[in-house]
């Protein structure tokens, strides 16, 4: 059966995902498969967003109630931010240096993965799928040059010396999905969850992660950001883990088989 191409664009927790790539299913079946998607995205937006204030996760913070007279899905990430806390030896952290729950730092990718599970379920398996700059990569991709993703520079989009630093190709690898961390963008939104203070981290400008899930990538390149050049010790003893590091001097690092997924 022919696949039809197919790109798809929604605005969902101050970001854009994006969707694209070619179908079998009909051009009206594509769309509401990719809606009822984007809905799992906005769902989790309404739940765990501490801009809206009538959330579930603002009434958490503002002592209005309690974990667990909440959605379940909120002890589920409160669990799972636990058990990530505990796997990088503490350096992600969902709590501020407010000492609020603010589980920002998995929810995006958690959400994507299960839109892009969704989409997978429905019979669609050759797409790719962009969550505000962290890539996945379905294993149904039936272009190799999708199988590329460019690493941007450490700078923010609306500079005019913004463009590509490098690009790696996963052809022939396990790897799927690449998550980065930085401050570029948002600035300082990524801290120290050691310090006394909880300051923002200084000695990295941009880590970005490579691995077969997208969530395990976003969380290592948070925590790698916040743990600074001796992450790379620390990632190297991890399977299915790459990681290039932009340190604040400007100068490249990396794990030790990152080197080999550079594109040729």
């Amino acid at each position: 059966m022919t696949e039809l191409p197919f790109e798809h664009v929604e605005v969902c927790m101050g970001t854009t995902f994006k969707f694209s790539g070619r179908s079998e299913l009909a051009d009206s079946e594509t769309q509401i498969v990719l809606a009822q998607a984007c809905e799992i995205l906005h769902e989790t937006d309404r739940t765990f967003s501490l801009y809206k204030p009538e959330s579930p996760l603002s009434r958490l913070a503002r002592g209005e109630t309690s974990v667990r007279e909440l959605p379940p899905v909120v002890d589920e990430i409160w669990n799972e931010c636990d058990a990530w806390q505990n796997a990088t030896d503490g350096w992600f952290s969902a709590m501020t240096p407010q000492n609020t729950f603010d589980p920002s730092g998995v929810v995006k990718t958690w959400a994507a993965k299960r839109a892009a599970e969704y989409i997978l379920q429905a019979g669609i398996n050759d797409f790719t799928m962009n969550a505000g700059g962290d890539v996945w990569l379905s294993d149904g991709l039936t272009n190799d040059i999708e199988l590329r993703i460019a690493i941007s520079k450490p700078i923010s989009i609306a500079s005019p010396d913004h463009g590509i630093l490098t690009v790696i190709d996963l052809q022939n690898t396990n790897y799927r999905a690449m998550a980065t961390s930085g401050s570029a963008e948002r600035g300082e939104h990524i801290w120290n969850p050691k310090a006394a203070d909880k300051t923002a981290p200084t000695e990295l400008l941009q880590v970005s992660v490579v691995s077969s899930d997208l969530v395990v990538a976003d969380v290592w390149a948070t925590a790698a950001f916040a743990e600074g050049v001796r992450a790379i010790d620390h990632l190297n003893k991890i399977d299915d883990i790459e990681a290039l590091f932009i340190l604040a001097n400007g100068e490249l690092a990396a794990t030790d088989g990152f080197a080999a997924l550079f594109a040729k």
